[in-house]
C-alpha cells in the first residue's frame, strides 16, 4: 500500500516521474535482445555522451552502491586507499562494499567544512603516510551534491584534480548540483576519471551509470559488472528510463523543481529552527528539538534526524514535492516547536 502523502525523508521515497513510466512502456511492446546489446541502450548511452560532451564509457548498473564500489575498484588495487570525507556515504552507508568489491581497499574518511572537501585537507592526508605498512593514496571521491546539500564549485573540483589522484565522484543527486550552479553537464564532471551518475534519486527506478572519463580505466569494467551480479538481462528497462529522463529533459527539470522546494522549505523552516548547512540543493538540514521530532512522526510525516555530525533532521525534496507539500510540512513543524 501506498502513503498518499509526500514525505521529506528521502528522495528515494519518490516514485517514477511520467516520462520514465512512458518510456518503460514504449520499451516493453516486443521482443529485444538481452544484456545490454539492443537499440535502447544504444540510444541511452549516446546520450550520456552528448549530456557531457565526452565520448566516455558508459556501463548501467542497479544501484547506487554498486556505482560507487565498482567504480573505485577500477581505480584502485587491493592496497590502495581511497580519501573521502568521514561522513560520505561512501564511507558511513555502504557496509564495506568498496573493499568487498577489490578484497582489502581502504577508505580514508577526512574531516570536511559543510560536506566538501578542502584540496589541503586531501595533501595532509595524502602525505600522513605513505610508508609500505600503510595502504596507498590512490584516489580520491567526492560526493556531488554533498550528503549535507552542500555543492562544491566548479573552482572547488579543479582544485581537487590537482592532487595527483585519480579522481571519483559520487553522483547520485548530480543533477541537483548542476542546477545549482547553472553550469553546462561536461563543466561539472571536467578531470574526473569516472562518475556514479545518479538516476534513482531522480525519478527512475533503479537506474544508475558508471561514466568513465578515462577509458583506458574502463578495460575489462564489463567482466566486473558482470561477476558483481549489476549486468541486466533486460537492460533495456534501466537505458530508456534515461532515454524518457533525458530527451524529454526532465532529469534537469526535476532537479531544478526540487532544489526549488527546498528554498521554499528552508525559508519556512529559518524562522523556526536553525538552519545547520547551506541549502545549496534539494536539502534543508536543520536543528529540529527531538520532542518536535517526535510529534511530527507521531503526525504521520516521515524524515530522518540525528543526521551527520551535528545530529540535524534532514529535509529532502523530491521531484514530485509541490508547494503545498512543503507549506503543510513547514505549518505542522510550527506547530510541534512553539
Amino acid at each position: 500500500m501506498t502513503d498518499a502523502r509526500r514525505h521529506f525523508a528521502s528522495d528515494n521515497y519518490s516514485g517514477a516521474c511520467p516520462e520514465v513510466m512512458a518510456a518503460l512502456q514504449e520499451c516493453n511492446r516486443a521482443h529485444t535482445p538481452s544484456y545490454g546489446v539492443d537499440p535502447w541502450t544504444e540510444r541511452a548511452t549516446e546520450l550520456i555522451r552528448q549530456l557531457f560532451d565526452s565520448d566516455c564509457e558508459v556501463f548501467f548498473v542497479f544501484n547506487g552502491t554498486s556505482a560507487n564500489s565498482l567504480s573505485l575498484a577500477a581505480l584502485c588495487e587491493s592496497y590502495s586507499g581511497v580519501i573521502c570525507y568521514s561522513h560520505s556515504h561512501l564511507m558511513c552507508d555502504e557496509c564495506g562494499a568498496p573493499g568487498f568489491f577489490t578484497h582489502g581497499l581502504t577508505l580514508q574518511g577526512v574531516p570536511a567544512t559543510n560536506g566538501k572537501l578542502a584540496p589541503q585537507t586531501v595533501e595532509e592526508a595524502v602525505a600522513a603516510r605513505s610508508d609500505i605498512h600503510h595502504n596507498k593514496a590512490s584516489a580520491l571521491s567526492i560526493t556531488q551534491a554533498t550528503e549535507f546539500g552542500t555543492v562544491y564549485s566548479l573552482d572547488e573540483i579543479k582544485s581537487l584534480c590537482r592532487s595527483g589522484l585519480r579522481f571519483h565522484m559520487d553522483g547520485a543527486r548530480i543533477a541537483n548540483a548542476i542546477a545549482s550552479l547553472g553550469c553546462k553537464p561536461r563543466e561539472i564532471v571536467a578531470g574526473l576519471d569516472v562518475l556514479s551518475l545518479g538516476g534513482t534519486k531522480n525519478g527512475m527506478i533503479a537506474a544508475e551509470a558508471v561514466v568513465f572519463f578515462n577509458k583506458d580505466l574502463a578495460k575489462d569494467f564489463e567482466f566486473r559488472r558482470k561477476q558483481a551480479g549489476q549486468l541486466s538481462s533486460k537492460m533495456r528497462f534501466i537505458a530508456a528510463q534515461w532515454i524518457g529522463a533525458l530527451e524529454t529533459g526532465a532529469w534537469l527539470r526535476y532537479a531544478k523543481h526540487a532544489n526549488a522546494m527546498a528554498e521554499r522549505l528552508e525559508k519556512g523552516v529559518r524562522p523556526l529552527a536553525k538552519i545547520l548547512y547551506p541549502r545549496q540543493a534539494n536539502a534543508v538540514f536543520a536543528a529540529l528539538p527531538v520532542k518536535a521530532c517526535e510529534r511530527l512522526w507521531e503526525s504521520g510525516w516521515r524524515f530522518y534526524n540525528d543526521v551527520g555530525p551535528d545530529s540535524a533532521a534532514r529535509l529532502m525534496c523530491s521531484w514530485d514535492t509541490t508547494e503545498t507539500d512543503v507549506d503543510a510540512f513547514v505549518k505542522d513543524i510550527a506547530s510541534c516547536v512553539s
